[in-house]
This record gives C-alpha cells, sequence and structure tokens, in this order.
C-alpha cells in the first residue's frame, strides 16, 4: 500500500505517519521510486502499537522509541514487556529513609512469599513502597489493609495469569505489547470499576437488614 492508503488503514493523518517515520518509530517502507514506498501490513500493525504507547500508555516518543528497540532487537518477550510495564508506572516519590526502608521489607517478604521478583530500583516496587508507607502513615486504616496483603497478593497472581492468557496466544511480539499497554492501563480501569460494584454487592449482603 502506498501512503495515503496505509494512513486509511491506521486511522493517522500522513503528517502524522511521517513524523513517526522521520522519529525512527516506524521502519520505512520498501521504496518504489525516489519520492515513493510500498507499506505492509506490519506497518499498520506497529503504527497500532506506538499509538497504544503514546495515546493509552501516555509514555513520551522517546520512552516508545526505547520500547521499539527492544522489540526490533528480538529481545526475550519478558523482558520487552517488563520494559513496557516500568514505562507504564512512570517514577514515585521519594520516602524518608526509615519508612521505605521498613515498606521495602514488606514487599520482599511478600515477594518471597508469592515468587515474585521484586528489585528495590524497579519503579514498580518504589510505587508500592510509596503506597505502603502511605498507608502506615494512616493510623487507622493500615492495620487492616497491612494484614490482608497477602490476600490482596493472591489475587493479583490470579489477575496475572488472566492478563498473560490473554496476551500470549497474539501471534507477533508488536500485538503482545500494544494489547499489554492496553490491557494495564484499561484493565486497572475495568477492574476498578468490577471492585466497586462488588464492594457495593457485598456491602448489601453484610449490613443493609433483610426484609422479613
Amino acid at each position: 500500500m502506498r501512503m495515503a492508503e496505509l494512513s486509511a488503514a491506521s486511522g493517522m493523518p500522513v503528517a502524522t505517519v511521517k513524523y513517526y517515520l522521520r522519529e525512527g518509530l516506524l521502519q520505512p517502507g520498501e521504496r518504489t521510486s525516489p519520492n515513493q514506498a510500498r507499506y505492509g501490513e506490519e506497518h499498520v500493525q506497529r503504527l497500532k502499537l506506538i499509538r497504544a504507547l503514546l495515546d493509552v500508555g501516555g509514555l513520551s516518543v522517546a520512552t516508545v522509541g526505547e520500547v521499539l528497540a527492544a522489540v526490533d532487537s528480538h529481545a526475550p518477550t519478558h523482558e520487552v514487556l517488563g520494559l513496557a510495564q516500568r514505562a507504564l508506572v512512570g517514577s514515585a516519590k521519594d520516602v524518608d529513609e526509615e519508612p521505605r526502608a521498613w515498606a521495602l521489607g514488606v514487599v520482599t517478604d511478600l515477594a518471597t512469599r508469592h515468587g515474585w521478583k521484586a528489585e528495590p530500583e524497579s519503579p514498580t516496587v518504589a510505587a508500592l513502597v510509596l503506597t505502603l508507607c502511605t498507608i502506615r502513615d494512616l493510623a487507622q486504616a493500615h492495620d487492616g489493609l497491612l494484614a490482608r496483603l497477602d490476600d490482596y497478593a493472591t489475587l493479583a497472581d490470579r489477575i496475572a495469569e488472566v492478563d498473560l492468557d490473554t496476551v500470549t496466544s497474539l501471534p507477533s511480539l508488536d500485538g503482545i505489547v500494544e494489547a499489554t499497554v492496553i490491557g494495564t492501563v484499561l484493565g486497572d480501569r475495568l477492574f476498578f470499576a468490577l471492585r466497586r460494584l462488588a464492594q457495593s454487592a457485598e456491602s448489601g449482603r453484610r449490613f443493609v437488614p433483610q426484609e422479613g
């Protein structure tokens, strides 16, 4: 397909496609003349991945370039997904040394029990440390939440299984990364809404007097 057809197939303006080409996010097409190139379905798929990383994931162009470079280098799928996930988490605020050490200890123990890899420098671990420190600061709430941390981790294990079952059947790494980004961002929103519905139902069962 030509540039205009690629634009139509991807739903992106020609100017946007050309910008991604200049930035090296999209592979060049096959030259058919000095001013013309031919593009294939792999270019449409790559544009979908770029859109997912930029629009859904909210990543910068530079970070998208890093993720795509990992994809194109044929790095192991686990490494590519890890890079994409770290980019989605972003950076967390620093916390004081004492609560940070406490929270890291909690995370390390939890990870050991659940067979997770929790590297202290990981943005995901940093975000979890910040969350745990915030919970501990809320004296009325932290005891119950921290006491059920393993229960939440068990649920997270099950959600992760569903997430990976959903994407691993896809035929290409581009598709897997795209689905992971979309599934993580939109899946968080989906689970948030489902959790609220379930909480409302459970509250009714526990606290609303039954007629008769």
